[in-house]
């Protein structure tokens, strides 16, 4: 099990015995990620993944939160990109829009380079 997962979210640790009992859920879920979000098109796969991590904020899950930063930083957004995705979140959510969004910049900012992998069912 990848580890940088589990440190997300404790219960990822079953994300395989979870995948067999949902008969491949994850991997079809996965498999849209990949198409929808990871895939440039008309947007690029960059500005698409501080799309998903601008509707976790919103959404206030929390492992979402923390991937999509780690994402955003893998697919190479600078830290004032995140900062105008915090700069939303709090414009357009207030209080909890700030609070969500600085769970995020901290995400991003305490990720190491090498923290690149995940969702990998």
């Amino acid at each position: 099990m990848n580890n940088q997962l589990t440190d997300i979210e404790p219960a990822y640790e079953h994300l395989t015995d979870f995948a067999k009992a949902t008969h491949g859920t994850t991997g079809a879920i996965q498999g849209m990620r990949q198409k929808a979000i990871y895939s440039d098109g008309a947007l690029s796969s960059k500005f698409k993944t501080l799309g998903a991590l601008l509707w976790s904020i919103s959404a206030r899950c929390e492992p979402c939160v923390k991937y999509y930063a780690l994402k955003s930083r893998e697919m190479g957004v600078t830290e004032e990109e995140i900062g105008e995705i915090g700069a939303l979140a709090s414009t357009m959510g207030g209080c909890v829009g700030e609070t969500w969004g600085l769970k995020a910049y901290a995400a991003f900012k305490e990720a190491s380079p090498a923290d690149e992998e995940c969702c990998a069912v």
